[in-house]
């Protein structure tokens, strides 16, 4: 194997760093779907009225469609309201073609509709760099009110000559054409399973909980929500292709903003980032008005629904779909951890870490300084965080920070993270300078940091949340190595039944995963009794000579300083007060009397021994 360019530690095989689209689908579940896709094509247009397989076929297109709120709401969390805009250029661009009698036919050109809507999704997707929540919502929503007066300004293409949709031959009956839309809709669901287990899928659901920790994982947010917003567009520009298959002729009405806004708190509320929550939309929001007329109810009350009903889902923070799920994967979970007999941290009692057997070489450790921090200054206004402070961590050893609660510390971590944007100040890893660089620069050339809160994706496993932090799929071996070594549970239990314990040493495990230059851990043992945080600092304090990976370690148990660091600086109103060996640090006047209040200290009485506030 070829040795890294940058750490000199043996790559992995190219076969094993990106998997195959096979390799990520869940074969099991594609094979239902299949199953249940022919079953459809094969009932449904034997089974029902003209009437009601037209209501069909436009259920299933409002499913495609939906597919698309999947993407952009549902897994990135992002507030659009104009997928219907996309829709409609799908749309035009079909009619378009047809009436210019293009070559392809249908099959063509729906996917050419899609490619002329991903460039204007990611357009609209700009200001989701910098707006978010409600007030990107004003955006979308004013995009789809403009969409809405340019449509309403210019007819479609074909429709003052009534120049009708040609379908293809295959599908020109209702009851074809139905088999045409369930199969897209089905091939569209297979690939979005199979994006969903690849890292732009994963970064997603990063993003909906916190933009922050997708960038310490040497995660582009930029490129993250463009490439939802393009997506998204795509599929939307297909389901509005689909739907001028269907009608022959469409008008501006067909994608009204209003509806734009029903389809929004129709996925808030079902869910369409699951296939059966994007079916189940799309029958609820196709189906809706006729099932009210035929049950002789006001159509008002479905806007009351759509309006009532969202909120709900949004307070509980949690789909139908995302609710149902979620109670199986848990008791699914529980069996496994039930049956584990290293759950709730008995694996961390284990006296002596396991040995590596598996995964890359350890970084080659040297004497350079793996993180070279000078002159690092930070300012709110009149107020001076850090002061000019100098901090160094060599390659091969644990560093400690410490200081009294608002000292500065996790103001220096998220500066010297990229965080804070450019201050004033040097940082350098490996020798070269980081000043100017975004933060998920910074982390994908080496510079990995966990926060002191917890901000993991629930959904996610743990072994999920390893190739998230590792930025590669880990095999089972290495995954189970690392997790063995941190005191965690086994990999197939989600975060969210987890304790914030293990939560806390998962973040660790993944941030060493990625094997960085360093890795700057804020508080890693909160959440940790008194015996685990002293087997957390004996593991903490093997990480370099195990795994190539210096590390600055901030904390406030002194015991854990103790055990896992081999120099320590004190930081005191934003000043460096104390920096060297441990023992001698922590026996010094200056830092017992930051730590105590200038109180009078014997000479050579040690520190305190815990300090447990959580702020810094």
């Amino acid at each position: 194997m070829k040795p890294d360019a940058r750490t000199g530690a043996a790559r992995r095989p190219l076969a094993d760093a990106t998997p195959t689209a096979m390799d990520l689908l869940d074969k099991r579940g594609a094979a239902v779907a299949i199953v249940l896709a022919v079953a459809a094509c094969v009932a449904i247009p034997n089974i029902l009225s003209p009437y009601w397989l037209y209501l069909a076929i436009t259920s299933v297109i409002s499913a495609v469609i939906m597919q698309s709120y999947g993407v952009i709401v549902g897994r990135a969390g992002v507030m659009s309201l104009c997928q219907l805009s996309f829709a409609a250029i799908g749309a035009w661009v079909v009619m378009r073609l047809n009436v210019a009698d293009a070559p392809g036919g249908l099959l063509v050109w729906l996917v050419l509709g899609g490619l002329a809507a991903a460039p204007v999704g990611m357009l609209i997707g700009l200001p989701a760099l910098r707006v978010r929540g409600v007030n990107l919502a004003v955006i979308t929503f004013g995009a789809a009110v403009s969409t809405d007066i340019v449509l309403g300004a210019k007819q479609f293409p074909g429709t003052e000559e009534l120049e009708t949709v040609a379908r293809p031959a295959a599908f020109a009956t209702n009851a074809n054409y139905f088999v045409l839309v369930v199969i897209v809709f089905t091939v569209i669901a297979l690939a979005l399973a199979v994006l969903d287990r690849t890292r732009l899928g994963r970064s997603w659901l990063e993003l909906r909980h916190s933009e922050r920790l997708a960038a310490s994982h040497g995660i582009s947010v930029a490129r993250s929500k463009l490439a939802a917003f393009a997506i998204s567009a795509f599929i939307a520009g297909i389901g509005g292709g689909l739907m001028a298959g269907q009608l022959g002729l469409v008008v501006s009405g067909n994608f009204a903003m209003g509806q734009s806004v029903t389809l929004f708190a129709i996925a808030i509320l079902i869910g369409p980032h699951h296939p059966e929550g994007a079916l189940m939309s799309g029958v609820f929001g196709a189906t809706m008005a006729t099932l009210l007329e035929k049950v002789k109810l006001p159509q008002d009350l479905g806007g009351i629904i759509f309006g009532i009903v969202p909120i709900l889902a949004l307070r509980s923070g949690m789909s139908q779909t995302d609710f149902t799920r979620n109670r199986k994967r848990l008791a699914k979970a529980r069996k496994v951890a039930d049956a584990d007999p290293t759950h709730d941290h008995e694996r961390a009692d284990a006296a002596p870490p396991p040995e590596r057997t598996v995964g890359a070489p350890a970084r080659p450790m040297g004497t350079e300084p793996a993180l070279d921090v000078s002159g690092l200054t930070v300012r709110y206004g009149p107020v001076t965080a850090l002061d000019a402070v100098d901090l160094t961590v060599p390659a091969g050893a644990v560093v400690g920070l410490i200081g009294p609660n608002g000292a500065g510390k996790s103001t220096f971590i998220s500066a010297v993270g990229g965080f804070l944007g450019r201050t004033p100040g040097s940082v350098r890893l490996d020798g070269a300078p980081i000043d100017r660089l975004a933060p998920q620069v910074r982390a994908a050339k080496g510079l990995r940091r966990t926060f002191q809160t917890t901000l993991i994706a629930p959904e996610l496993t743990q072994y999920e949340y390893l190739d998230i932090g590792a930025g590669r799929r880990l095999g089972r071996a290495e995954a189970d190595e690392l997790l063995e070594f941190f005191g965690c549970p086994v990999g197939d239990l989600p975060i969210s039944i987890v304790d914030a314990g293990t939560r806390r040493l998962l973040d660790v495990a993944a941030a060493i995963a990625a094997r960085p230059a360093v890795a700057l851990l804020d508080e890693p043992a909160a959440g940790q009794s008194a015996a685990e945080s002293l087997r957390l600092g004996a593991r903490l304090a093997q990480v370099p000579e195990r795994y190539g990976v210096a590390v600055l370690l901030v904390e406030h148990d002194m015991e854990l300083v103790r055990v896992a660091c081999r120099e320590v600086t004190v930081l005191d109103f934003g000043k460096v007060i104390a920096s060297g060996r441990t023992e001698d640090v922590l026996r010094d006047p200056a830092v017992l009397a930051a730590y105590l209040g200038g109180a009078d200290t014997p000479d050579g009485a040690a520190p305190p021994t815990a300090i447990v506030t959580p702020t810094g």
